[in-house]
């Protein structure tokens, strides 16, 4: 059998590229990971998603595919060692209701919070909040969405995870506190698991960045 071509065109600082990397990861997947050039994007990029002309890409064989969330299920349909999702289907679909909650309420409410115009961010910051309330019940004093092990959940909400607290970083502002303890605990976890730590950008130089675009008067200290 001829060896699977898989690749992924990605962005170093980009929280979609890796959730990506990560379940390549924990399948134990083999990819040529491709980084691109948001200013000066390549051929290839355009040609895969002439639709939406972004990161990221994913490559299997012949198949194109885009977007992070449809690509985890792809991925974890594909290989099926080490699954990200349950076999259940009431389960599978819980855990894409939740992955939904994390990309179309809580990120937006938080991004308007820490990086939004100021006369909204106090609004967003009690949305974010009680977004965040809601992810913390669901946790139920688990170390994981996925119940014993990080799951389909866990990968999507890597933003809240990492990027957040980079932010947070940038900005100096507090979102997500102590007032919080499972999501903390659930962050402490994921951020310093070997596999994870692979995948995460360097920390420094995602904060500088973030200072530099968001942030307050650091970035021309």
């Amino acid at each position: 059998m001829s060896k699977e071509e898989v690749k992924l065109h990605g962005f170093w600082r980009s929280p979609y590229s890796r959730r990506v990397e990560l379940a390549l990861k924990i399948k134990g997947v083999e990819y040529e990971y491709i980084e691109e050039d948001l200013i000066n994007k390549s051929p290839e990029l355009l040609k895969y998603n002439p639709i939406h002309k972004k990161v990221l890409v994913f490559i299997h064989n012949e198949n194109v595919i885009i977007e992070s969330q449809v690509i985890l299920e792809y991925i974890d349909e594909t290989w099926k060692q080490n699954p990200i999702m349950s076999q259940d289907p009431y389960e599978r679909a819980m855990a894409r209701f939740w992955a939904n909650f994390v990309d179309q309420k809580c990120l937006p409410s938080l991004r308007k919070a820490l990086w939004g115009p100021e006369t909204e961010q106090e609004k967003a910051t009690e949305e974010a909040k009680e977004n965040l309330k809601i992810l913390e019940k669901e946790l139920q004093g688990n170390n994981t969405f996925g119940g014993e092990r990080i799951g389909f959940v866990d990968i999507v909400a890597n933003v809240i995870a990492y990027w957040v607290s980079v932010y947070e970083e940038a900005v100096e502002k507090k979102i997500l506190t102590e007032e919080f303890p499972a999501l903390c605990n659930w962050r402490n976890e994921y951020v310093n698991n070997s596999i994870i730590k692979e995948t995460l950008p360097p920390r420094e130089k995602s904060i500088a960045h973030a200072r530099a675009k968001y942030g307050t008067s650091k970035a021309s200290s």
